[in-house]
């Protein structure tokens, strides 16, 4: 989930660990968005709860789907946008990370499974 992606960048603010993020109000904005299934609704608490730059930090996803899908970093860059830092962030999440990335992909992947 996008989520992960959020707690990831959290978690570079101040050298915490994400130990120390799992606030009581962290594990709250879990609870909301896990129960949502209403993606308009979704989208404006993330309108009330972010910054437009941190809602288009969802690039990150599409970054993540083009280097699951073999794409060179060159072709992501031009695809998206993202600089080749951020693509290096992505991959890093995809090899290393909790696994969001890959749970978002899974997800993503079975939406469109079932469209067809």
């Amino acid at each position: 989930r996008w989520v992960d992606s959020i707690e990831y960048g959290l978690m570079r603010i101040g050298g915490s660990s994400m130990s120390d993020l799992r606030t009581p109000e962290v594990e709250d904005l879990l609870r909301v968005f896990a129960a949502l299934d209403d993606e308009d609704v979704i989208f404006s608490l993330l309108e009330d709860l972010f910054t437009i730059r941190e809602i288009k930090d969802a690039q990150r996803l599409a970054v993540a789907r083009q280097l699951d899908a073999g794409k060179s970093y060159s072709a992501i860059e031009e695809a998206t946008g993202a600089s080749a830092t951020t693509i290096a962030r992505v991959s890093k999440c995809l090899s290393y990370g909790a696994g969001g990335y890959n749970a978002a992909l899974n997800v993503l992947d079975d939406a469109e499974k079932k469209r067809r």
